[in-house]
């Protein structure tokens, strides 16, 4: 399908959109009519590169233990909960992050680098939009009107940052990207094994996003408050298939 299609019917779900795309040798495209998102899973990135950039410092190590007791056994997205094995190296707890969303990982994550220090950690990274009030599956905090929350210039400047990471951990990020599990957005239309996308993405109620990047192709789309979620899902797709595959 045309990406102007697309485009035409992105901005007739309803609610608020950010597409970003960019193929290797033309000009970026970018279209929004929103300035800040509720992240969802989406902050699990940010989170990601805050990681490796305290463990370069020395501040954390991907290598430790993490006890999976040691954290309120929240449910959802992920099964580390139900895990016989309760001590896992931060390096797996990470890949459980990316991979299923899981949000007992996440919540480990952050209880072993702080929010507060989390949230300083984002400003110095240049993400200055991205902001975690709550834990994952903290719904009493939602209810409270507290959320974590991402911009779409943030989602631009993440792949500005997975490019300046040392080449080690530049490995490690692509691999536990390439490890999502959530094929339902962006990759609805893509045949299996024709590529590999290194993505996140992100759902709750009235919330879809799907972040990622291929071979030289980077493509994000953010929404929030759409009125049909069975059609945003199929618009996904469709971006997906003419972004990845077509374009």
């Amino acid at each position: 399908m045309n990406l102007n299609a697309i485009l035409t019917k992105i901005t007739s779900l309803g609610g608020s959109y950010a597409v970003f795309w960019q193929i290797q040798g033309q000009s970026p495209v970018f279209f929004a009519n929103a300035e800040r998102f509720p992240s969802a899973s989406i902050i699990k990135v940010p989170l990601l590169l805050a990681w490796l950039l305290l463990e370069r410092e020395g501040q954390v190590d991907s290598g430790e233990l993490c006890h999976l007791d040691a954290e309120p056994q929240v449910q959802g997205a992920g099964f580390a909960w139900q895990m016989l094995a309760r001590q896992l190296p931060y390096g797996d707890v990470l890949r459980l992050m990316i991979a299923l969303s899981d949000n007992l990982c996440t919540n480990l994550i952050l209880q072993r680098v702080g929010m507060q220090h989390a949230n300083e950690t984002f400003q110095r990274l240049g993400l200055t939009g991205v902001r975690l009030q709550r834990k994952m599956m903290d719904l009493e905090a939602r209810q409270r009107g507290l959320d974590n929350w991402i911009t779409p210039q943030d989602c631009m400047r993440l792949y500005t940052l997975l490019d300046q990471l040392p080449p080690q951990q530049r490995l490690f990020a692509d691999s536990l990207l390439a490890s999502c599990q959530d094929d339902s957005l962006l990759m609805r239309d893509v045949p299996r094994d024709t590529l590999t996308f290194h993505h996140k993405t992100g759902s709750l109620s009235g919330i879809l996003h799907d972040w990622g990047y291929t071979s030289g192709r980077q493509v994000f789309l953010l929404t929030h408050g759409f009125m049909d979620e069975t059609a945003a899902a199929q618009v996904f797709g469709e971006l997906g298939r003419a972004v990845l595959l077509d374009a």
